[in-house]
């Protein structure tokens, strides 16, 4: 079944971490899945994992991201991410925050370990086998996509738990929408949308979604904000230039 749209709802987590999350996915999987926003209760949620700020600064906003889910996971994971396809599969569960180098995806099949990513107009693409609620969550980027992390991201996961594609789900999350995401006739053809054309809008969850029901996922859906319209909630790298703010997606099993 093609979801066409299935909207994360705006929430708090702990004491001022604002959050975009899939409620459907902890009712339906008891997934905690979703979104940080670009502000809370608390102000600024800037939570870019290199910055010219000063480092007190970073540091409480990562303090605080910590607080608001450590009574749900033990440790957080999350990569510098270069854009590519590299997989990170995490086997046991750690205490505190693992900060990784090369990577733009991860998997597990242990309570208690979140994965994040980084985002701030790229799609953060969940995967999940319900059925074990083994997971992955990717960082897919325009060249992320055109190397295949999705492809990849899907095959690790069946394999992980020896299961055909049509059994897991995926949800295609916050990102630039199309309305807004020109791009010239290089990454259109890197993409599949055409060789020769000019420059033209290009819908990265919709490509995402194509390629996932070509790979065999059967149960995709895709959500409707859009970080550069949505200004109120994202940080758009498009929209605001070098100096956006990044989100940290996020998915995990929780230990309760």
């Amino acid at each position: 079944m093609i979801v066409a749209e299935d909207r994360e709802t705006l929430t708090v987590r702990g004491e001022g971490i604002g959050c975009a999350e899939l409620a459907g996915w902890f009712t339906a999987y008891r997934l905690i899945a979703g979104i940080t926003t670009r502000s809370g209760p608390a102000g600024d949620q800037n939570l870019r994992l290199l910055t010219a700020e000063p480092s007190d600064s970073e540091t409480s906003r990562w303090f605080a991201l910590n607080q608001a889910f450590q009574t749900a996971f033990r440790g957080v994971v999350v990569s510098v991410q270069p854009h590519g396809t590299e997989l990170r599969e995490h086997e046991s569960s750690f205490d505190g925050w693992l900060v990784l180098d090369g990577y733009d995806g991860h998997l597990t099949g242990v309570d208690g370990i979140l994965l994040a990513v980084t985002v701030a107009d790229c799609v953060p693409v969940y995967l999940a086998h319900p059925p074990t609620r083994s997971i992955a969550l990717l960082h897919a980027g325009w060249r992320g996509i055109a190397a295949g992390i999705l492809e990849r991201g899907i095959d690790r996961l069946a394999a992980r738990v020896a299961a055909p594609p049509k059994e897991l789900v995926m949800h295609c999350g916050v990102a630039i929408g199309r309305d807004h995401y020109e791009v010239g006739p290089d990454v259109l053809a890197q993409l599949g949308l055409g060789a020769g054309r000019g420059p033209a809008l290009a819908d990265l969850r919709g490509v995402l979604a194509a390629r996932g029901r070509a790979a065999g996922v059967v149960e995709i859906s895709q959500s409707p904000w859009c970080t550069h319209r949505d200004s109120a909630h994202f940080s758009s790298h498009r929209r605001d230039g070098d100096g956006a703010g990044r989100m940290v997606a996020y998915l995990g099993r929780p230990l309760t």
